[in-house]
């Protein structure tokens, strides 16, 4: 027991120190070192150091300002870069020139190449949505364009409201799989949940089931030990892990794979916010009830996820995979429409953003949304504000009990603008609000990974499923007024009586916005 204790004590401290807040300061820090040296020390040179400084705090603010990048990122790069010329200058090259990064672009490049040809859009299903909603059709047609992510139908999905909904028809269908299983996740922490999975995993394996299993290199540092792959590989499970983050500086440790798939046999898939750690199912209370959503596809779109699932873990391959080995033709009968869709930090394109911000933008009703952090660019409050404003009635749910007090400080500088603006917001008093949601007008709903933050709108790898028509998305708007009711809502005056000290705080960490 004392060694357990040990080992989780020794975790959270190296969680710590290699944390990126931690390392951030600790570069400001040294900043400041150096200066305070050059003052006593090398006085005669200080000079030098200053005019140094600021030219190359000038060159890279003229490079971010002309960078193709949206413009509040740039501000939000800008300011440090501003503040601390030397090591803002630095870490900004340090995060965006990546070597690293690159390869894995143009590896990906060559995998999606290999998948588009099972990710074609069913051209029936676009006189369809000409005839329902010829901007749904637009919509679609722009989806293929940057992914091809494919509107399907014959497809139909099953909604949860909470992480403890999900896992045991999870284990169930894996329990009945036959061909293959494909699991990538964010987050994977022994207790009830992973072990369970494992288990089963480990049997099926025997049994000859392909089993395939990638999590995030997060995992690798802070919650399981460096040989894990190693142990899975010995039960059968061929194991991945995606940009393992080892104590040194790395070129793409910080574009992590937030994304949550499980597929299994073609037949099903799942997608949301839970990942495999017993906080997600309330087996373990962290931050009071623990709120997540997560949908089981089934149908024509589960091959999408299958393509999404074999994207990521081919970055590593060097030869080329027969995806079309994995390719099903599974239908089933719906009334509506699922597309599952990806968004990659290397392409240049904010997936995420771009289908939030096209609900925000044709809802007639209302636009409901979940979401565990809260950093907006400009875009995105324009966005809010335009949908309120064509008397759209807009209300998000905002955890009380964070996770992150940095990052529920830093949300609270844009409760005030909202409100302002029209949009209601709401904090889920029993606990930690974690799913990622957008639903609208009772046809439209977003369920996935994508939080409302610089990280996952431009640094992570994210993934979610995109439904029109399905009975889901009304399961998911019944599941959001059901959670209403246990909110309180957010006013002005509350703005204003929040804590001098926690806005200050707020303020001065949105100045590192981009890295949480």
């Amino acid at each position: 027991m004392d060694k357990i204790d040990f080992q989780k004590g020794k975790r959270k401290l190296l969680r710590v120190i290699f944390g990126r807040t931690v390392l951030l300061f600790t570069a400001l820090l040294l900043q400041a070192g150096i200066l305070l040296f050059f003052m006593f020390k090398l006085a005669e040179y200080l000079t030098y150091y200053y005019w140094i400084s600021i030219l190359i705090s000038v060159i890279m603010l003229i490079y971010i300002l002309n960078s193709d990048i949206n413009p509040s990122y740039k501000l939000a790069w800008g300011i440090p870069v501003a503040m601390f010329p030397m090591f803002g200058a630095l870490f900004y090259l340090f995060v965006h020139i990546q070597p690293g990064g690159k390869v894995i672009d143009d590896r990906l490049k060559v995998i999606n190449y290999d998948t588009a040809g099972y990710m074609k859009q069913d051209p029936i299903v676009l006189l369809e949505l000409e005839k329902e909603d010829i901007h749904l059709k637009k919509f679609t047609e722009y989806m293929n364009n940057i992914g091809p992510f494919p509107m399907c139908k014959n497809s139909d999905a099953k909604f949860y409201p909470l992480g403890d909904d999900w896992y045991p028809d999870m284990l169930e269908r894996l329990k009945e799989a036959r061909e293959f299983i494909f699991m990538e996740f964010f987050i994977v922490n022994h207790g009830v949940l992973w072990d369970s999975v494992l288990e089963i995993l480990k049997e099926k394996a025997a049994q000859g089931v392909e089993v395939r299993f990638m999590y995030d290199g997060t995992c690798t540092f802070f919650r399981l030990p460096h040989n894990y792959p190693e142990y899975l590989e010995s039960m059968r499970i061929h194991c991945r892990i995606f940009s393992p983050i080892r104590p040194a500086l790395s070129t793409y440790q910080n574009n992590r794979d937030h994304r949550k798939i499980v597929v299994i046999d073609g037949k099903y898939a799942y997608t949301g916010g839970v990942n495999l750690a017993d906080e997600y199912i309330n087996k373990m209370s962290r931050f009071g009830h623990w709120k997540d959503t997560a949908v089981e596809v089934t149908g024509e779109a589960v091959n999408t996820f299958t393509m999404l699932f074999l994207q990521n873990w081919n970055i590593q391959s060097r030869e080329t995979e027969d995806v079309s080995l994995y390719v099903r033709d599974y239908k089933v009968e719906s009334e509506g429409y699922i597309m599952g869709y990806t968004d990659s930090p290397f392409d240049d394109i904010e997936v995420g953003e771009s289908v939030y911000m096209d609900i925000l933008y044709t809802a007639t009703e209302y636009v409901h949304i979940m979401t565990p952090y809260l950093i907006l660019d400009n875009e995105m409050i324009t966005a809010l504000s335009y949908a309120v404003k064509r008397g759209v009635d807009v209300k998000l749910i905002m955890p009380h009990i964070t996770d992150k007090p940095y990052a529920y400080m830093v949300a609270r500088n844009y409760y005030e603008i909202l409100l302002k603006k029209g949009v209601k917001i709401y904090e889920y008093m029993p606990g930690f609000i974690h799913a990622k949601e957008f639903i609208s007008d009772n046809k439209k709903a977003v369920v996935g990974s994508v939080n409302l933050d610089y990280r996952s709108l431009y640094l992570n790898f994210e993934c979610a499923a995109y439904l029109y028509g399905v009975h889901a998305v009304r399961d998911a708007e019944t599941d959001f007024l059901n959670t209403l009711s246990q909110c309180e809502e957010i006013t002005l005056a509350d703005c204003r009586k929040y804590s001098k000290i926690k806005k200050t705080i707020g303020k001065l960490m949105w100045l590192f916005s981009p890295l949480m």
